[in-house]
């Protein structure tokens, strides 16, 4: 297709484009540089001309694959939640029901007809510990090469007994290196709150505390922590500490019925605002009742891995001066996505962001702790262990049991001055 022909094209659907979603709902707010987009897409379309004229790699230069990288290029610029699905990556979530995640690895995976790429990679799992990187490409496995399997293949591939170590051989964009990673598969536990607990009496603390690990916002998490609280409430808990680091989020109706544990019914926690007036949401409520009125003191942990309703539980009830916030500065995820299907393919868009009661959001700037610890490498791999505490060797416990973990103590002193 001639350059002159591409370009009469996009001219006329730029203003297609623009009436389609005029018509769908409300106007957003218009953009700086509005209606000054034709120069630009032609510039695109002169790069992709020039591209296919003169570079030497022929297999390459498809419309089709050069078109799908810049709008992948052009979504992962955006943020770090927004992304562009390859058709081969939407017909199988389109199918399954689902994303290409591996919990018992730790990563969830996108494929093009060329690259399979790692695009998330969960915190504390096999694969964080072997330092792999969400963006990273996976270039083999177990030897084969990934570009010439399937999505499916490749998810086969990876699946199998735990303990058995998974071969890898990835690159690394930023410094344009492969590397070598093996990834121990791991049993992944279906409960979301795995430790519910009063604390060693060796920890100082003039309150009797229990101590709750919520690993993620599930449709079941609710009911598990309600129970859970019961049961520490029942043999005489006077405070909490609701550990959510490493949770990377998860459902907002779970996050905002656990927030009713802890706060009086319908109060405010939470809402969206968006450029577009259709993405601005009201303000969402704890549930109107509750069973039990839970008001002992109460201190969330965070670290640099909890993420978006994590967050959204820890501002509100940081907002609301309902628990003192222990630990790190949380991740900084606090947006809205959505998926748009494009023929087959699909873009993954953020289209507005969270706010606490307070009107603040977590995005890029995370949730600042009333109590900020420096935790070191061996303070969250101590941790690490501790949460698989039942696979350590006799040595290993042997060494977790001397370690102190100072979020922990820091969070006892909070609850103990509220």
């Amino acid at each position: 297709m001639a350059l002159r022909t591409i370009i009469a094209i996009a001219t006329f659907l730029l203003p297609q484009l623009t009436s389609s979603q005029q018509r769908i709902g409300p106007s957003p707010q218009p953009l700086l540089d509005e209606g000054m987009g034709y120069e630009h897409v032609e510039r695109l379309i002169h790069v992709l001309e020039q591209v296919r004229d003169h570079h030497p790699d022929r297999d390459k230069l498809s419309y089709e694959r050069l078109i799908n990288h810049a709008l992948e290029g052009m979504l992962n610029s955006l943020d770090n939640f927004s992304g562009f699905y390859h058709p081969e990556t939407y017909s199988f979530i389109s199918e399954e029901k689902r994303e290409p995640s591996l919990p018992g690895l730790g990563i969830t995976l996108g494929k093009s007809h060329d690259r399979v790429k790692v695009t998330a990679v969960h915190s504390g799992s096999a694969a964080d510990e072997a330092n792999i990187l969400a963006g990273d490409s996976i270039l083999e496995v177990k030897g084969h090469p990934a570009s010439k399997l399937t999505l499916a293949e490749i998810l086969e591939k990876l699946q199998g007994p735990v303990g058995e170590p998974v071969p890898l051989t990835l690159y690394r964009a930023s410094n344009r290196e492969s590397y070598e990673a093996s990834i121990l598969r791991r049993v992944v536990k279906n409960s979301a709150v795995p430790t519910a607990h009063f604390l060693d009496g060796r920890l100082s603390s003039n309150l009797k505390t229990g101590y709750l690990y919520l690993s993620e916002f599930t449709a079941a998490s609710h009911r598990e922590i309600e129970a859970a609280l019961d049961d520490l409430e029942d043999r005489g808990m006077e405070a909490l500490l609701l550990d959510l680091r490493g949770n990377p989020g998860g459902l907002l109706t779970a996050a905002i019925s656990i927030l009713g544990e802890f706060l009086p019914p319908s109060t405010e926690v939470v809402f969206t605002r968006g450029r577009n007036p259709e993405h601005t949401s009201p303000v969402m409520k704890t549930p109107a009742r509750k069973r039990r009125n839970r008001s002992y003191p109460v201190a969330v942990l965070l670290d640099r891995d909890s993420a978006s309703a994590s967050e959204l539980v820890a501002g509100a009830l940081q907002d609301l001066a309902r628990a003192t916030i222990v630990g790190e500065t949380s991740y900084g995820k606090g947006s809205v996505q959505r998926v748009m299907p494009m023929g087959n393919a699909a873009l993954k868009l953020t289209i507005a962001t969270y706010h606490t009661p307070s009107g603040r959001t977590p995005q890029e700037r995370g949730i600042i702790p009333d109590v900020e610890v420096s935790i070191s490498d061996e303070d969250r791999a101590n941790l690490g262990r501790q949460r698989r505490r039942d696979s350590l060797t006799p040595d290993q416990r042997q060494i977790l049991d001397s370690w102190v973990d100072p979020v922990v103590t820091e969070a006892l002193q909070a609850v103990s001055k509220q």
